[in-house]
């Protein structure tokens, strides 16, 4: 017999979802990165020959340049200068009044840079040997294309273009709804920068499996993701670390018994079915089992609430401990109950 449960329409105004992590003292340890504005270069170059200005791009971002016009614009590497640059001035006049909407909010990107120092200290606090970033290169793409941030080598590449506010009226048109349903552009922040550095960082260290585990695994290894970006981004407000509404998140803890018996009732945590895995750990709008009000991916938020119960028991585990402790063990040991 499958659980019904009410939707989730209560909001409660006593639990603060700001993160309120102790953070530790980072302010001795020193980050160089370097930030360079691709973006700056692509819009703002002053020839108004195409070739030359291909060249030019291309001579200063010998990497990078590669990788935007082929990944992120689409464009053949065998074709010849010419075509390959008419192209890429096509672009940048169709993408003109999104470099303008950008600069209004990112032409000087300090705040952001500071904001991925600190985390990238926090980083290296808690991973002392790992291979800090060292440079970040901003962008702007197309709206339907290539995601929002990715990290390679050593550099964040940051698509400015995903970043401009989730009433962005662009946002709101087909181009990109057919690739960002809503419950995904309203993420498109900038406070989301950061954050979604981190999360590529934590990908890089420990890289995403797709295997045939349960459910409850996959929920631990979830919650334990949100527990480290918790720790790298201390700052940020929790609701976006898991990726909700502030309302969201507040409903999910006013209600969290509730969301834990639809997955003991159903018998859901044993399953290696992988749809419904991915129907509580995907992303999605809703959880159609709680609710109209219910956001997706609440086996994550489950998953997260077992890590913090774990970590509260085992206050001296550090969090490379944490994150290669198997997932039985930390289920066995709370026994997670709320």
């Amino acid at each position: 017999m499958r659980l019904t449960i009410t939707a989730l329409l209560i909001s409660i105004t006593f639990f603060s979802c700001k993160n309120r992590n102790n953070a530790p003292d980072v302010s001795d340890i020193k980050i160089d990165i370097k930030t360079e504005r691709f973006d700056k270069d692509l819009f703002q170059t002053n020839t108004t020959n195409e070739i030359a200005k291909y060249q030019e791009l291309q001579k200063k971002y010998p990497q990078f340049f590669n990788f935007f016009t082929t990944e992120v614009l689409g464009l053949n590497p065998n074709w010849p200068v010419d075509s390959s640059a008419k192209y890429l001035s096509e672009f940048t006049n169709s993408y003109r009044r999104v470099y303008d909407s950008s600069a209004l909010l990112f032409n000087d990107f300090t705040k952001y840079e500071n904001e991925i120092k600190q985390s990238i200290k926090y980083l290296k606090f808690y991973f002392p040997k790992y291979k800090a970033p060292t440079k970040i290169i901003t962008y702007i793409g197309p709206l339907n294309g290539y995601g929002d941030i990715s990290f390679s080598g050593e550099t964040f590449i940051i698509g400015l273009h995903l970043h401009l506010g989730k009433n962005y009226s662009l946002y709101k048109t087909a181009l990109v709804r057919d690739t960002y349903p809503e419950y995904i552009s309203d993420r498109f922040e900038p406070d989301y920068i950061t954050i979604n550095c981190m999360q590529n960082i934590i990908n890089d260290m420990y890289p995403i499996i797709n295997d045939d585990t349960r459910l409850i695994d996959q929920m631990i290894e979830k919650g334990k993701r949100l527990y480290l970006l918790s720790k790298l981004v201390p700052d940020a407000d929790e609701y976006k670390i898991i990726g909700y509404t502030d309302k969201q998140l507040k409903d999910a803890y006013a209600h969290e018994a509730i969301i834990w018996q639809l997955f003991v009732q159903n018998s859901f945590l044993q399953t290696t079915d992988k749809n419904i895995i991915k129907n509580y750990i995907g992303e999605s709008p809703k959880t159609q089992e709680l609710g109209e009000g219910a956001p997706g991916n609440i086996g994550s938020f489950a998953g997260w609430q077992i890590i913090k119960k774990y970590m509260n028991m085992n206050s001296k585990t550090t969090l490379p401990e944490l994150m290669n402790t198997d997932a039985e063990t930390i289920f066995q040991q709370t026994k997670y109950k709320p």
